[in-house]
């Protein structure tokens, strides 16, 4: 039996369009039966200088942190919210918590060797785009861990003992080098690549076409 095509997607908690952009693939994947897929979640920071604990919401951020009027934010953020209830998404921006996601990464890289990282993918997404909670801070991550079957002692000690910092470094600089600008950043089977939250057709055609060239090597 031939292995799973593998899709690697670049992807940040805090990115609104990255859950969309989940949502959107698996939609792809529920429609796609000619293989396997294994999917793997890679670390990306949109805004490393973020502190852990901004003390605004979501308009003081993006107007401060893009220099973008806060009248024209609320309009974004407005038709994100949209696009985002058309897969199924209720985003609350007002009660969003924007803070640093470096150690969601680490938690997320703890999750992976865990065999959990998907589900983990999912519960920080939901915390932080429609539940308000904090993911920069250990504790709450530990939290969040142990609501998918991780252990919470062990996922705050890791978290604390930064042991999986290397990790995201690592998953950094591979975004460099394949120059990512912006996420998610879909990369099918190392050879085709797909940048954004697509529609579902996109995906499934990525798909098509990574199967299609295993056939033919």
């Amino acid at each position: 039996m031939s292995s799973p095509i593998q899709v690697d997607v670049w992807s940040d908690v805090a990115c609104p369009w990255c859950y969309i952009g989940k949502r959107r693939f698996e939609d792809a994947l529920a429609g796609f039966d000619d293989a396997d897929v294994a999917v793997t979640y890679h670390s990306f920071e949109l805004a490393p200088d973020t502190p852990v604990d901004f003390e605004g919401s979501e308009v003081d951020f993006l107007a401060e942190h893009k220099g973008i009027p806060p009248q024209q934010v609320e309009q974004m953020l407005r038709r994100v919210s949209e696009i985002a209830a058309s897969v199924g998404l209720d985003y609350d921006f007002d009660a969003l918590r924007h803070t640093k996601t470096l150690l969601a990464h680490q938690a997320l890289h703890h999750a992976k060797e865990r065999g959990k990282q998907l589900d983990l993918v999912e519960r920080l997404f939901r915390a932080y785009f429609t539940e308000g909670r904090h993911v920069g801070r250990a504790e709450e991550l530990a939290e969040l861990a142990g609501d998918v079957g991780l252990d919470r002692d062990e996922t705050l000690r890791v978290l604390k003992e930064q042991a999986y910092a290397d990790a995201v470094e690592n998953d950094l600089r591979q975004a460099r080098m394949l120059g990512i600008r912006g996420v998610p950043f879909f990369v099918f089977d190392g050879r085709y690549a797909v940048s954004g939250a697509q529609d579902p057709d996109v995906f499934r055609e990525a798909l098509r076409r990574a199967h299609a060239e295993r056939r033919t090597s």
